[in-house]
């Protein structure tokens, strides 16, 4: 299933997408729902994040062509930090360039929606906790992050989470080509297939630190081909099967 978050006529409602058409439905992605016979067509509704997270998970260093880029070594486990809540932003929306910054990355990266609360998960059950997955931008003021050394301000701008443009439920997370064009021009080209650490571990590794509430996201990891963008462009983050997540700086 594609499910989605979005606003029609000034309503925030969820449904399931189909051929462009979105079956509202009753109740919650995490709790339970029906679907109802109300119908909307996808071009008349606002999409919103497909989830609210508490907390978003994320990790660097994730993708083996990503590491030799940098030259950098492949770690024995995942590098985590978290990015707040305060940072989500759905599809279309703008990323707002802060005034210190000199240079705002893009990251595309797959992006895992939690179904359920997870904690001490191992990786061979860790499919049981996952509604989906999404895609998801980490934008970063990367000029700070050189700058602070550890890397919460570089993440934490209102606006730096872009997640879109659904969630889809179906998906088989190890092999997805992953890209992102920056004003239509490709930047970043893989596949998931080139993580380190895949989802199932990912899982695992973090819900023995920490639960993971329904909604909440973890974000995978980037592919090479990292770079700034300025005010003014476009940036489209896209993997197959999923879709692509458009958004502004200004």
């Amino acid at each position: 299933m594609k499910l989605l978050r979005y606003n029609y006529k000034d309503k925030i409602e969820q449904g399931i997408l189909e051929n462009d058409v979105i079956n509202k439905i009753k109740g919650d992605f995490f709790s339970g729902f029906e679907i109802t016979e109300n119908e909307v067509d996808l071009s008349s509704v606002k999409l919103l994040a497909p989830t609210l997270p508490s907390k978003i998970v994320a990790i660097g260093l994730n993708y083996v062509d990503h590491a030799k880029e940098l030259k950098m070594e492949i770690p024995k486990n995942p590098i985590m930090f978290i990015k707040p809540a305060s940072t989500v932003i759905g599809p279309e929306d703008p990323i707002i360039y802060p005034e210190i910054s000199n240079q705002v990355d893009y990251e595309v990266e797959l992006g895992i929606v939690i179904g359920r609360r997870a904690k001490n998960v191992e990786k061979d059950e860790a499919g049981d906790y996952i509604l989906g997955y999404t895609v998801f931008n980490d934008v970063t003021a990367r000029d700070l992050q050189r700058k602070d050394i550890q890397w919460t301000r570089a993440k934490s701008y209102d606006t730096f989470a872009p997640i879109g443009p659904l969630i889809d439920t179906n998906i088989d997370p190890f092999d997805l080509p992953i890209s992102l064009k920056l004003n239509g021009t490709t930047k970043q080209n893989s596949s998931t297939k080139n993580m380190i650490f895949n989802c199932y571990e990912l899982l695992e590794f973090i819900s023995e630190i920490m639960p993971l509430e329904p909604g909440d996201v973890i974000a995978t990891g980037t592919p090479p081909g990292v770079g700034p963008m300025n005010r003014g462009d476009t940036v489209e983050a896209k993997i197959e099967g999923i879709g692509v997540l458009k958004n502004y700086l200004i």
